[in-house]
């Protein structure tokens, strides 16, 4: 208690100190603006400044912009009388209640920012005025320095020198940004509701409000629509609490749902998920201020044309899918020799909310099914196993799963093949087989190999059981499609990218690199590579005319369906191209019994691949090298035991089963 205490008074000391030493800084920054008033920009039009530059992206030809990336140069400038008054209390309100009765700086705003800082150890409060945003958004950038600071108070004090406050708060509305490159309120009431500011309503006043504070976290379009709720019910209230309006308004405004009048964003843009995807690279790299006022030219590795395909098939199957419960799909096209995203869809329809269609799902974590079978065949192959090598699809007791329960699974089809080579258990894509190839070689050894190949995820090694080897862990689209590259070149794998080059505004040129590396053997690449497209081999189960088989074509392919039809894959390749596609329902709904990847996923990927193949070379794979007899039986002695007593068992019965034909 005597702890609490003291680190209480010690708060408050600070507090003390911190305010008394506010207090000679403001009496200094005073004496300095009238010493040093003329080495501060003009404010005699502070609406003329030069606007910064806009950076664009574009597809992989330069030629064709797929978003821009704006600055000021997408504000629209009001007057005085155009800017409705509900505009005015609902900013002032939130931004600086203060804002007509201080003269630049609110001292106690500035105080009671502090206050908190120092009580919550951190800085999540500035206690900024309009005037000095006004400052910092025209003359300054956003670093948080105590000059950048200093200088911030000097431009406002400059500024309500030589403004009214209308003036002030008018050339504020006219270029504060509110997110979704709407600069303005102007163009944020287009953007955000389709109309004039001017004919804006106390609810919808107040959403625009809640924006600038931190634009991109608390977009409509955005992950953070809760929290952008949270901060508009508190906006209201403060509005309520200061009396700025009658509380029949207040009434209601709060009874309006106001995420349900945003517009959907349609923006000029092309391919979103996959800009937005480039733009958060970007953001992370540079930030978002520095992109919006750098001039970049992004070029990027989209193929513009495969976009469009790949747009067009997940649509037209998507709403196909709908039979089958699936509301959404995704598609993904890798060049398999450098790494390119060619093509990125990450759902059916970017703008339909009622599908979360601005959710990648590309990027999301999803259970992939029977399509991570083949990662775990080439763990086998890597350490010895072969195509050839025999394996029991058999009843099997794998022992306790992690929660107790005997693990004993089940193929699809619910039958038992006895003893098959490996090349017809992966073909036929056969559960009981694949589980125990898992525990052949290990979990350990087959996350080695997935994050070799381009897998991401799996970090979390203690999470995963044997059933991994049927899709029981978690991964991304895109990594799927970037590991069967790997595949597709004979083992090198090239890291996934989407920016091939950035050029800034004095015309330097930045090229991003990938160099490939070997991280599978040539020999185990082209094992898989000789099943997958084996299309004799899968009819067993598939049958001889799958959306798989492509006539003329040598493609290489697996499907894939998780727990409950939850989730439907198929990913395949040549050595010219690498496609993924995912179908389900973004909140993991199970689609419809017997919603397996061949009949919900597989005629998507068949879709694209039939509308793309012809710009590629018709390139077979290699065949791999074959093995002597004995090297084709490498298993390990319990299972060759186990298959020696099977097959004795066998043999008894066949001779019993003779000598009562001869009785006969």
């Amino acid at each position: 208690m005597k702890k609490h205490r003291f680190g209480y008074y010690l708060k408050e000391v600070i507090l003390g100190i911190l305010g008394a030493l506010l207090m000679v800084l403001f009496g200094t920054a005073i004496a300095t603006f009238f010493i040093y008033k003329n080495h501060t920009p003009s404010v005699a039009d502070i609406s003329s400044f030069r606007p910064p530059q806009t950076s664009i992206i574009y597809d992989r030809s330069g030629k064709i912009v797929l978003y821009e990336i704006h600055g000021e140069e997408n504000r629209k400038v009001l007057m005085h009388e155009e800017i409705p008054d509900v505009v005015r209390i609902a900013t002032v309100a939130t931004e600086d209640k203060n804002f007509y009765s201080h003269f630049g700086v609110d001292l106690l705003s500035i105080l009671r920012a502090m206050r908190v800082n120092v009580k919550n150890g951190d800085i999540s409060q500035g206690g900024s005025t309009i005037t000095q945003q006004l400052a910092r958004n025209v003359y300054l950038s956003r670093e948080k320095t105590l000059r950048r600071k200093f200088m911030e108070t000097l431009i406002a004090l400059k500024i309500e020198k030589n403004f009214t406050k209308d003036q002030i708060l008018d050339r504020y509305l006219n270029q504060v940004p509110y997110g979704s490159n709407a600069y303005g309120v102007e163009a944020a009431a287009g953007v955000f509701f389709g109309k004039e500011a001017k004919n804006l309503s106390l609810d919808e006043a107040v959403f625009l409000a809640a924006l600038p504070k931190a634009p991109t976290y608390y977009s409509p379009y955005g992950n953070n629509v809760e929290k952008l709720n949270s901060r508009y019910q508190s906006i209201l209230d403060r509005i309520n609490s200061l009396g700025l309006v009658g509380s029949s308004e207040i009434e209601k405004a709060n009874k309006i749902n106001i995420l349900a009048k945003v517009e959907p964003f349609r923006e000029s843009i092309l391919a979103p998920h996959f800009v937005f995807n480039v733009i958060e690279q970007l953001e992370a790299k540079y930030g978002r201020d520095f992109l919006e006022k750098g001039g970049l030219k992004i070029i990027t590795t989209l193929d513009f044309e495969l976009q469009k395909t790949g747009e067009k098939v997940v649509a037209d199957g998507g709403l196909r899918n709908l039979s089958h419960g699936a509301s959404n799909a995704a598609l993904v096209a890798i060049d398999p020799k450098s790494g390119d995203v060619l093509t990125m869809v990450g759902s059916r329809d970017y703008f339909d909310t009622t599908i979360d269609g601005q959710v990648n799902v590309a990027l999301r974590l999803r259970q992939p099914g029977s399509s991570f079978k083949p990662i775990v065949y080439a763990t086998a192959f890597e350490k010895g196993y072969q195509p050839e090598t025999l394996i029991a699809d058999e009843p099997t007791n794998f022992g306790p799963d992690g929660g107790g329960i005997s693990y004993i699974p089940q193929n699809y089809d619910g039958k038992f093949h006895g003893v098959l080579p490996m090349r017809k258990t992966l073909s036929m894509s056969l559960n009981i087989p694949a589980i125990k190839t898992l525990s052949l070689v290990g979990i350990d050894n087959a996350i080695d190999m997935a994050h070799r190949l381009g897998i991401t995820t799996l970090n979390d090694r203690n999470r995963y059981g044997l059933s991994m080897a049927i899709g029981g862990a978690e991964v991304k689209l895109v990594d799927m499609v970037s590991a069967f590259s790997v595949f597709a070149t004979e083992g090198k794998r090239f890291q996934s990218h989407s920016i091939l080059e950035i050029i800034d505004n004095n015309n330097e040129s930045y090229l991003n690199k990938v160099q490939g590396e070997q991280v599978i053997d040539i020999e185990v690449a082209r094992k898989i590579n000789s099943i997958l497209s084996d299309n004799d081999a899968r009819s067993a189960i598939f049958g001889p005319r799958s959306p798989l088989y492509i006539p003329g074509r040598v493609v290489a392919a697996k499907t894939g369906t998780s727990q409950e039809f939850r989730d439907a894959w198929t990913v395949g390749y040549t050595p010219s191209i690498a496609v993924g596609v995912w179908a389900g329902n973004n909140d993991s709904h199970p689609m419809k019994a017997g919603s397996d990847g061949v009949f919900v996923a597989a005629p998507i990927w068949r879709s694209f691949m039939d509308a793309v193949l012809s710009r590629y070379p018709d390139n077979n794979f290699i065949g791999y090298k074959s093995v002597s007899s004995d090297e084709k039986m490498v298993l390990n002695e319990e299972e060759l035991k186990k298959w020696e007593e099977q097959r004795k068992k066998e043999e008894k019965e066949k001779k019993k089963e003779e000598k009562r034909k001869k009785k006969k």
